[in-house]
């Protein structure tokens, strides 16, 4: 059909010549699911359990950042105050980098405002919280005539209408294949009462696909904190371009008998993720060279504040149509050799 499906990359430990001794064995609970395994390649496994016997490493459980403090001068952070168990310790450091997802280290900025920083910590600029975006996402059950007997189906992704086609010349965005649905991940979006048999044989005929469009930096969707809890003002847009991929692909199935025989395009059943979805969350903290326009510097360093960093997604000044966790990867490792030269300098 003149498509362009490629290998999606996943992060598990996968030896395909040697399955006998790869940790990953390609169940039909990856995508979605925690790992039993432990054979996912996230940060957990990859890097925190890896370097635990370090004597210069703790790790705290049960433990929740509060409120980071500032100097009178309101240029060094001195501590990070923090609940542990119940009880509240405070910690301090040299260089104090904050991590929690986007949503919660800006909440954390917002919390931790005072007389040098009224509206929250490096937030002269107004920034602090604004151009929160996730991702335009829907999920697709594109319903076969024949059963669909994938165990591991999560494998390819298509990028042919990333950039828009002849009759919609904006970017769409991507679409990939899910892990397999059953019947269990179907009840809570069917109608009240729907037979599990029903449910079972839709599970069993369907391919599963997801679809992402980019999310807009806007400032007016953003992270509060108000009344000792976080508001998050989101307004939907970019809707079209998410449309119009879920419009074309539902056609491109339909144009595939050769092959698999889907039911008609209108019987596909597509569901976007609403606001509760925000795995992808991003932009509330984003960098830049100018200090009016942004809260980070290009090194993630606050303009404001001489020793506070942030590497989670919050840094990014805009988010295209892909899923965002290498990026904020290779820039927690850029931002981490940065501060590794900044200490051997000092050294030296």
């Amino acid at each position: 059909m003149g498509l362009h499906p490629f290998d999606i990359p996943l992060c598990i430990k996968l030896n395909e010549e040697d399955m006998l001794h790869s940790e990953c064995i390609k169940c039909n609970t990856c995508d979605g699911f925690p790992c039993l395994l432990h054979a996912k390649a996230d940060a957990d496994i990859n890097c925190i359990r890896k370097i635990m016997d370090q004597e210069n490493i703790t790790l705290l459980i049960n433990a929740k950042a509060e409120k980071l403090l500032t100097n009178e001068e309101g240029n060094q952070i001195t501590g990070v105050e923090t609940m542990v168990n119940g009880e509240l310790i405070t910690f301090s450091a040299e260089t104090v980098i904050v991590s929690c997802g986007a949503i919660n280290s800006a909440a954390l900025f917002l919390k931790s405002a005072n007389e040098k920083h009224p509206n929250g910590l490096a937030n002269k600029s107004d920034q602090v919280g604004r151009n929160f975006m996730k991702h335009q996402n829907a999920a697709m059950l594109a319903i076969s005539f024949e059963k669909n007997p994938v165990h591991f189906q999560k494998t390819f992704a298509i990028n042919d209408y990333y950039f828009g086609d002849e009759d919609f010349k904006f970017p769409m965005g991507g679409i990939q294949l899910m892990g397999k649905s059953n019947r269990y991940m179907l009840t809570d979006d069917a109608p009240i009462f729907t037979p599990a048999k029903v449910l079972s044989e839709m599970a069993e005929h369907s391919v599963d696909f997801w679809f992402m469009a980019e999310d807009l930096p806007l400032a007016e969707n953003r992270v509060l904190w108000k009344d000792d809890q976080i508001h998050l003002l989101y307004t939907e847009h970019n809707a079209e371009a998410l449309d119009q991929l879920l419009k074309k692909f539902s056609k491109v199935l339909t144009e595939m008998e050769d092959h698999i025989k889907f039911l008609p395009e209108n019987i596909n059943i597509s569901k976007k993720i609403p606001l509760a979805g925000v795995a992808h969350q991003n932009g509330t903290l984003r960098f830049g060279n100018n200090p009016e326009t942004s809260v980070l510097d290009p090194h993630c360093k606050t303009h404001e504040i001489d020793n506070l960093y942030v590497v989670d997604g919050s840094f990014f000044p805009s988010c295209g149509a892909v899923n965002p966790s290498l990026t904020i990867i290779a820039n927690a490792i850029r931002v981490g050799e940065h501060l590794l030269d900044k200490i051997l300098e000092t050294r030296d």
